[in-house]
């Protein structure tokens, strides 16, 4: 039986560490003659088929919904991988929710309040471009609150995602893996290209001096955050084709897995069709 990708690139229960993970990799992917990366094609009809499934299941009660998390360091693609997987599904679907920095009324609360409002609801498909995973990063990189804090909230997202599927939710949670000089590469692109330079924030420049940082807290977020209802699956991104079918073919795994169906209501078919019919 062919393996699926979500088993080749699953995290497993052990430590982790980034180093041992090539972020240039493209499984299940071959070569053209030429060496340009070939992927395997007809996903995004299929996508979209069981995307509209779901969405048709909640809408005679049924209660199941997915929600996709997508972490990486800047440049590593969040927003270029989202447009890629949601162009094949219907919009009314599709839950997407670009986390900033916490506002001064978000700060007010629970780091975990501002993300309970967007969880997606049931036939939808849930989009995070960043997360709650944020307040165990940043906040850690950079000392926003005392160690013992942020320590605290890797037990509470885990119950946080065990509530949620729980529920109903499927969560796919999928860090976008690129490299130190891929970074620097596409940095650079957005400086070099007009239509891009509007992207560029001088901050990225400063937040590679914490690259090692950045680093050790990804490790710590994909071993210990990692539980059966909601595992962590970890993409080579240097490539953005491979990316971005890679995030799309999890996707497309996790609802074939669930096999939502169309409901059918209890109609009675020749009545309707016989009141359908022209007058004489």
């Amino acid at each position: 039986m062919k393996q699926s990708l979500r088993e080749l690139l699953r995290v497993p229960h052990a430590p982790v560490s980034l180093a041992g993970y090539d972020s240039t990799a493209t499984p299940m992917a071959s070569a053209s003659k030429g060496g340009k990366l070939r992927l395997p094609r007809g996903d995004a009809a299929k996508l979209a088929e069981f995307q509209e499934r779901l969405f048709a299941e909640a809408a005679l009660g049924g209660q199941r919904s997915v929600l996709l998390v997508l972490q990486g360091m800047d440049t590593s693609g969040k927003g270029g991988t989202t447009d890629h997987v949601v162009r094949s599904m219907r919009p009314t679907g599709v839950r997407y929710t670009a986390f900033k920095a916490p506002t001064d009324d978000e700060r007010k609360h629970d780091f975990l309040w501002r993300i309970r409002l967007h969880t997606p609801a049931a036939g939808t498909v849930g989009v995070f471009d960043r997360s709650h995973y944020e307040d165990v990063l940043i906040v850690r990189v950079h000392d926003l609150v005392p160690p013992a804090e942020w320590e605290r909230r890797y037990d509470q997202i885990n119950d946080f995602e065990a509530e949620l599927a729980a529920n109903g939710t499927t969560i796919v949670k999928c860090f976008l893996h690129i490299s130190y000089d891929t970074q620097r590469e596409r940095l650079l692109a957005r400086l070099d290209d007009p239509a891009k330079r509007w992207k560029f924030n001088e901050a990225d420049i400063d937040e590679r001096g914490h690259w090692s940082e950045y680093q050790a807290a990804y490790e710590a977020v994909l071993e210990r955050c990692n539980k059966p209802a909601a595992p962590w699956y970890v993409i080579p991104a240097d490539s953005k084709p491979y990316r971005n079918w890679a995030v799309g073919r999890i996707l497309l795994e996790t609802l074939r897995e669930l096999d939502p169906q169309f409901p059918q209501p209890d109609l009675d078919l020749d009545d309707l069709r016989a009141r359908l019919q022209p007058p004489n």
